[in-house]
């Protein structure tokens, strides 16, 4: 078996738990190269998962220059997606990013361009579609559980829960608050579901009245609201060409009662609901709910990763192509640019 080498560019919290052990589970995989810009989180990492000092890199150029790699995972914040993602691509190298794609779609079509120019793989990291709940849904919906799919609704919201951490609130590092962080995995598991129709407009708003007040609960880690200059809540209705219509809500801070991760679907012959998971149908002249039981209990990062691997090994088309995170990231940018002017946006 031919040997994959990874090299993890970014190497804090996400590569930490979900990239770097979930390659080393697997056989054949080994992990040839760190590179972070914090020298403290690089070493951290180096002597937490055996990657020699040699081996360790501030400077990403540096590391694709110096070590032979299969493939990278790109786990910096989101607005240094772009450019260590085209390099490696332009090396021939596979990436994993992780989301979204880019912070806006300028970026994101630099990146799918690279893949397509250099034949490379590029796989944006949403791995809630690899949860046994969306897999389930995924072929059901395809056997034609739900018929025609006209009206969506994505969601991820939480009480109180701001990143105490990293740099998520910092719009030139991140790009956006919750609509970014969390809401566009709701949003491409919504879309993946549907078979990824195409967006033509979207409406949409966001705020920031809660998170940069002082002395709020910190659900998730103290943060400083002085440097709080994204939303903590936004919201987005997308049009698409076949007439469907997807209502997305994410928030960081709101004033309900608890917070909530789940898609639900509707369509002609039956819908869905991802959290709990349940197909709603009619039959026989009455309402029917199904249950499905016995799902496999799935690591969906782990499932991700394996994922990735093997469409390496096979030389296969990407398990979640960057063209689908781009047009994910096309939505996003429409809300942000409807929250500013006000108006309803093309995609």
């Amino acid at each position: 078996m031919k040997q994959i080498r990874i090299g993890i560019i970014g190497s804090g919290g996400i590569a930490q738990g979900a990239h770097i052990p979930n390659y080393q589970k697997l056989e054949g995989v080994t992990l040839a190269a760190l590179c972070d810009r914090n020298p403290q989180t690089l070493a951290a990492a180096g002597a937490k998962f055996g990657v020699a000092k040699s081996r360790q890199f501030a400077d990403y150029e540096k590391m694709l220059a110096s070590v032979k790699l299969d493939a990278v995972s790109v786990c910096t914040p989101n607005a240094h997606h772009w450019k260590p993602t085209v390099a490696a691509l332009e090396r021939g190298v596979h990436v994993l990013v992780e989301k979204p794609l880019a912070v806006n779609a300028t970026e994101g079509e630099a990146m799918v361009r690279a893949a397509k120019q250099n034949k490379r793989l590029l796989m944006v990291a949403f791995n809630q579609r690899f949860r046994s709940e969306a897999v389930y849904l995924k072929r059901a919906i395809k056997e034609g559980a739900l018929g025609e799919i006209y009206y969506a609704e994505a969601i991820y919201t939480r009480r109180r829960g701001v990143p105490g951490w990293g740099v998520f609130i910092e719009r030139k590092e991140s790009g956006g608050g919750p609509l970014m962080d969390v809401g566009v995995h709701m949003l491409d598991l919504a879309l993946h579901l549907m078979g990824y129709p195409k967006p033509v407009s979207a409406f949409g708003s966001t705020y920031a009245k809660l998170a940069t007040r002082p002395h709020q609960v910190a659900g998730m880690g103290a943060y400083d609201p002085k440097r709080f200059t994204v939303e903590d809540f936004g919201v987005g209705l997308v049009k698409f060409e076949n007439g469907a219509t997807l209502f997305l809500k994410a928030s960081w801070a709101a004033n309900i009662r608890e917070g909530q991760g789940d898609v639900v679907l509707m369509g002609t012959e039956g819908g869905c609901q991802v959290s709990p998971l349940g197909i709603f149908t009619q039959q026989h002249s009455g309402l029917v709910d199904v249950t499905p039981v016995g799902l496999p209990r799935v690591d969906s990062h782990a499932e991700e990763i394996r994922a990735f691997v093997e469409a390496i090994r096979a030389g296969g088309r990407s398990p979640v192509p960057g063209e689908q995170g781009l047009v994910a990231t096309r939505i996003l940018d429409a809300i942000y640019k409807s929250g500013a002017t006000g108006r309803e946006e093309k995609v």
